[in-house]
């Protein structure tokens, strides 16, 4: 692991939004938001996919009354579209032919309560497999402090996320211009190199992977853990999520 001798930012993980409350970096910081399996890959697809931009709420009854008022909604809960939603939460649906120049309201189990949890002062950024390239440039650029937010399964912790946090912690810190004196990112680093010479293989212990294989939902599995695919980073702005382009790693 390389490590600047004056790094100038610091990057922390915290496991589960329950968490956040006691997350020790303080002042100016972006926080990446990851709910791996599976909204923060669904909604890097989308914007790759030429959405205009995602209105995510935290609730399935602020999700109802937009699609009353005539929205496109993708929601799901534990899994399942739910009846009154033009989307579930998988990342196929999202192709461009449905989603091109649209405006999307969209509400998770986990993703979106996360966010809820998560917005504030600070920038909040999508961060997912598919954009992890993009995303490790766009932050090192920015220049300030970073907190890798897990969105977890029901305020617990999950392995797909804290796989992800490890990635892009990682990749940070060998910029030299990132340190960190967190456990938690240690701990997340260690698991991705562990998981990494296997990861299709170590997902078979995700809980949430299991849970998708049981819906049938689980076809995504291979293309969600796919990097480069997008070198677009989603940027929620206290409102919408609007998409950031940055250049395509060569």
């Amino acid at each position: 692991m390389v490590q600047a001798e004056n790094p100038v930012n610091t990057v922390e993980v915290c496991f589960s939004p329950v968490l956040f409350p006691e997350i020790l970096t303080h002042g100016d910081f972006i926080v990446v938001l990851v709910d791996i399996l599976r909204a923060t890959t669904s909604i890097c697809t989308a914007f790759e996919n030429g959405v205009r931009s995602i209105i995510p709420v935290a609730t399935l009854e602020e999700a109802k009354a937009w699609k009353d008022r005539g929205y496109l909604v993708a929601s799901e809960q534990d899994g399942k579209k739910l009846d009154f939603a033009d989307f579930g939460n998988s990342a196929f649906s999202f192709s461009r032919d449905r989603v091109e120049g649209k405006t999307l309201v969209y509400c998770t189990t986990n993703g979106t309560r996360a966010l809820e949890v998560a917005k504030g002062s600070n920038p909040v950024v999508i961060g997912s497999f598919l954009n992890l390239d993009a995303l490790a440039s766009w932050l090192t650029g920015q220049n300030r402090n970073t907190v890798i937010l897990c969105s977890g399964w029901k305020n617990k912790f999950c392995l797909e996320d804290s796989l992800f946090a490890g990635a892009l912690t990682l990749r940070l810190l060998e910029t030299g211009k990132f340190e960190t004196a967190c456990d938690s990112a240690r701990a997340s680093i260690d698991l991705w190199k562990v998981a990494g010479t296997d990861l299709m293989g170590y997902l078979e212990k995700a809980s949430h992977r299991q849970r998708l294989r049981r819906l049938k939902l689980d076809d995504v599995i291979p293309y969600t853990f796919t990097t480069g695919i997008t070198a677009k980073v989603p940027v929620f702005n206290g409102r919408e999520i609007v998409a950031e382009q940055t250049k395509k790693s060569e």
